[in-house]
């Protein structure tokens, strides 16, 4: 305070004595305070960048099936190897999560296509597709600055939620599947790891090969579809693993065509379940104490009425109950 108030005083009077001129010779002699630059937040609280394989055995598809020795039909197993790249953040305001599967089959499911001379061609190799997924959110806590949307003990934040999915597959049918969805997203409060609950509007545009023209672009009514993604750790055993998973449900979303030409081959949709559970093993922090670098999984996938599609009598392939593992590198 001394110094400060030193020196007004020599700039307001114009004074240069002796005795002044010492101490604001002493004051410009004095250190100044270091300036302690201010470490800027980064953009990204989180974010994880991974790769991983995955043997899963034995997926199903709809329409592919064997004819058994009484006259029935029923699933044909297909076992197929799964690429996958995914990335998960978070940041401010929100998240983003973003994963790409390329699935390729074995030779059960062969591929082909419906775009030739004569209407149709099925080759001798597996099918290969393609199947992106983004989803993010907007905290209305954060947006809006409060804690309005918390419920302690029940939930932790609600969020606006949106996102879509997109595939490709080189078979006869041919899909190219397009979706988006918007809602809400609740992350439930728990007391170790995370579960959010979200309830989208889910609407659906997709390709079936084996209409004729201009019925194969279908379109599906809009429907609501729930969400449900964990992970949980599983400190009791001692060792770094988890659970995780998701599971996604989309009510009956019609038949997609409008043409009572085309409805042979596009019956009502059904109530379609989709379960993933997997049980991870973080084995850099297991050998190497290296968490979040190598993880090994395990895991099943249960799949009811795929992509809608209902099982009847002649047409199996729509219930999947399938077994996988594989191996997770974290790169960013």
């Amino acid at each position: 305070m001394f110094a400060r108030g030193l020196l007004a005083a020599v700039t307001s009077l114009g004074l240069v004595g002796g005795a002044l001129a010492a101490d604001l010779d002493a004051v410009k002699k004095k250190k100044a305070p270091e300036v302690v630059p201010v470490k800027e937040m980064p953009f990204f609280l989180f974010a994880d960048t991974q790769v991983s394989y995955r043997y899963q055995f034995p997926a199903a598809e709809p329409g592919v099936q064997v004819l058994k020795a009484n006259g029935q039909f029923e699933n044909r197993g297909i076992p197929k190897q799964i690429y996958n790249i995914s990335h998960a953040d978070a940041w401010a305001y929100g998240t983003n999560f973003f994963s790409l599967d390329i699935l390729k089959s074995s030779s059960q499911d062969p591929s082909g296509t419906t775009n030739v001379p004569g209407g149709f061609f099925q080759g001798t190799e597996g099918a290969t597709e393609a199947y992106g997924l983004y989803r993010g959110t907007l905290s209305l806590n954060a947006l809006s600055g409060t804690k309005a949307f918390t419920i302690p003990g029940l939930i932790k934040d609600v969020s606006l939620a949106y996102g879509f999915d997109a595939n490709s597959k080189n078979t006869a049918f041919g899909p190219k599947k397009r979706d988006v969805v918007g809602g809400l997203a609740f992350s439930v409060d728990v007391p170790a790891g995370f579960l959010n609950v979200s309830v989208h509007a889910y609407k659906e545009w997709n390709r079936n090969g084996f209409n004729l023209q201009p019925n194969r672009d279908v379109s599906f009514n809009t429907v609501p579809e729930f969400e449900i993604v964990y992970n949980f750790p599983l400190a009791f055993t001692g060792l770094p693993l988890s659970l995780a998973g998701f599971n996604n449900i989309v009510l009956p979303k019609g038949r997609g065509v409008q043409d009572v030409t085309a409805f042979a081959f596009n019956p009502k949709t059904g109530l379609e379940f989709l379960s993933r559970t997997n049980l991870v093993l973080d084995v850099g922090k297991l050998v190497y104490d290296q968490p979040n670098k190598v993880d090994v999984f395990v895991g099943f996938q249960y799949w009811l009425n795929k992509f809608g599609n209902r099982e009847t009598a002649n047409f199996k392939g729509t219930e999947e109950k399938s077994f996988l593992a594989g191996v997770a590198f974290h790169i960013f």
